[in-house]
């Protein structure tokens, strides 16, 4: 019988065959961008069932749970790993045509040696098979990297991080390059005034510091940024619906709207474009003095539903596509740091399908031909 999904899936033509097999299959694996856990890396955890490893959080999975009217106790609740695996099972036949069925099923052949596909026939089978594995050296986290050749990987870290787990990982010469990356979203949440000046009390913190007027800030933010360059960071990244167009004065605006945000007084919302756009050019040019890259994930409304918010938090699996406008911001942005040659290396991800072409011709108006 055909396996589910073939060695050629995705691979259309006779070229795209060669030049996957015989050039690319076996390359490693550069990470750029994700959210594996350091404590996770840092321990080589072991995982004690595949509902740990798949289930534990993975929004993508628990939205398609949700969409086939599962009940929450079975996605973020209390019930067991094993029914929480069942209720998984009995979803994935209907994700067809979604990338969740495709990566189920890849991870299922390239890790756990399973061809069929999974079902809640099949699942209290494949759960023990798959559980058993991860008790090996084989299936620890380390194992599980070094399985796909995973030679470097970007975790995405709070500048407030001690970064502790990075140094144990460091220390341990592990063969696998795990590097911080740099994400200052909570800095420029400046339609928020309790919040921003909760997080500006932890930079400052985290800093050994006073953060009193807007130089203390820039300041303390330096301090972090040199304090995860000294762990091998070279990357920053940003989680931002947009990045907004600015006013003309917006740089000389920024000292006065940082203390008054700091001072509990909500900004409006061209004051909030305003600060954000100025600290994501200063930011901009500390990343370029250190030979960073940055990174903009551009388009996404994120946690969209309050009740949910309110009691499972951030990242839960209520984010959908945002129709931004993107232009504007992004090409201000790029431009004005190009304008004095301190624009970094810049990666662009773009999450709504109907923006590609805006990015791709956005990123062809900055290519100088230096890289």
């Amino acid at each position: 019988m055909k396996p589910l999904l073939s060695e050629d899936f995705l691979l259309h033509n006779e070229t795209a065959r060669r030049l996957y097999h015989h050039y690319a299959a076996d390359l490693p694996i550069i990470d750029y961008h994700c959210h594996l856990p350091p404590a996770d890396i840092a321990t080589n955890r072991r995982f004690l069932n595949i509902t740990q490893i798949w289930l534990e959080g993975d929004h993508y999975k628990w939205r398609a749970m949700r969409a086939m009217g599962i009940n929450e106790h079975y996605i973020t609740g209390t019930a067991p790993d094993e029914e929480k695996f069942r209720m998984w099972a009995a979803t994935v036949p209907h994700t067809l045509r979604n990338p969740l069925f495709h990566w189920t099923h890849l991870e299922l052949q390239r890790y756990f040696g399973i061809h069929e596909m999974l079902s809640e026939k099949n699942a209290d089978e494949i759960f023990s098979h798959c559980s058993g594995m991860l008790q090996k050296s084989s299936h620890s986290v380390h194992g599980l990297l070094r399985h796909m050749k995973v030679e470097m990987t970007g975790t995405t870290d709070d500048p407030t991080d001690d970064l502790k787990h990075h140094k144990t990982i460091a220390a341990s010469n592990s063969e696998i390059k795990v590097i911080p990356s740099f994400r200052p979203d909570s800095v420029l949440a400046t339609h928020d005034p309790i919040a921003f000046r909760t997080y500006t009390e932890k930079v400052a913190a985290a800093s050994a510091t006073t953060i009193k007027n807007y130089d203390d800030l820039l300041s303390a933010l330096q301090n972090r940024i040199d304090f995860f360059h000294s762990t091998g960071c070279i990357l920053s990244d940003h989680g931002l619906e947009y990045i907004p167009a600015p006013d003309e004065n917006a740089e000389t605006e920024a000292p006065k709207l940082f203390l008054k945000i700091l001072n509990g007084q909500p900004l409006s919302h061209s004051e909030q474009g305003n600060l954000k756009f100025d600290l994501l050019l200063r930011l901009g040019k500390m990343y370029r003095a250190k030979g960073w890259t940055q990174q903009f994930h551009l388009g996404a409304l994120r946690n969209t539903n309050p009740r949910m918010m309110r009691q499972l938090g951030a990242n839960t699996g209520y984010d959908s596509i945002g129709d931004f406008q993107q232009a504007p911001g992004l090409s201000k942005l790029l431009g004005r740091l190009d304008e004095t040659d301190e624009l970094p290396k810049t990666i662009l991800y773009n999450l709504n399908p109907a923006d590609n072409e805006l990015f791709a011709s956005m990123a062809g108006n900055f290519n100088d031909g230096s890289i």
